[in-house]
């Protein structure tokens, strides 16, 4: 009978560690992820931006990206970033950075500028930084769009 609890109690043990097993990777899978980018667009009301990146992530694992920025608002301008940078946060696989990101921003300005924002995709967040040239004013909503590039050869 002894061994017969212990073997029961050895078996419940067993499971229970299969069973937590997945979730303390899933707790434990934060990846740092990045993304440089460009970005040209303009403004007429209706608001336009495209541009291509690359998302590289702290597992070896990277992916080049499409981008697009679109939106609406009283907005005016025509703008150009190169050397974009951004941070994502809460990213358990690289995949994670795919998708629409709320956006919303005010500006005015003339010949070179900075921008910074952040933006947020369901628990996803990705704070972007960047230099260029344009000439803008206003205030616009929209999204940022974050697509796979085709025939990415880079994503492992």
């Amino acid at each position: 009978m002894n061994t017969l609890a212990t073997c029961a109690v050895s078996a419940v043990l067993a499971l229970a560690s299969l069973a937590a097993a997945p979730t303390a990777r899933a707790e434990g899978a934060n990846l740092e992820c990045k993304l440089k980018f460009s970005l040209t667009g303009w403004a007429a009301i209706y608001k336009h931006a495209d541009g291509k990146g690359t998302v590289e992530c702290n597992n070896g694992q990277s992916m080049r990206v499409k981008i697009s920025a679109k939106g609406g608002g009283l907005t005016v301008g025509k703008s150009r970033i190169d050397n974009g940078t951004g941070k994502f946060s809460n990213v358990h696989t690289i995949s994670d950075v795919l998708g629409t990101y709320a956006q919303g921003d005010a500006s005015a300005g003339a010949v070179k500028a900075a921008t910074a924002q952040v933006l947020t995709k369901g628990t996803v967040s990705l704070a972007l930084a960047g230099t260029g040239e344009g000439v803008a004013l206003g205030v616009s909503f929209g999204g940022f769009t974050i697509k796979r590039a085709t025939h990415d050869a880079k994503t492992r």
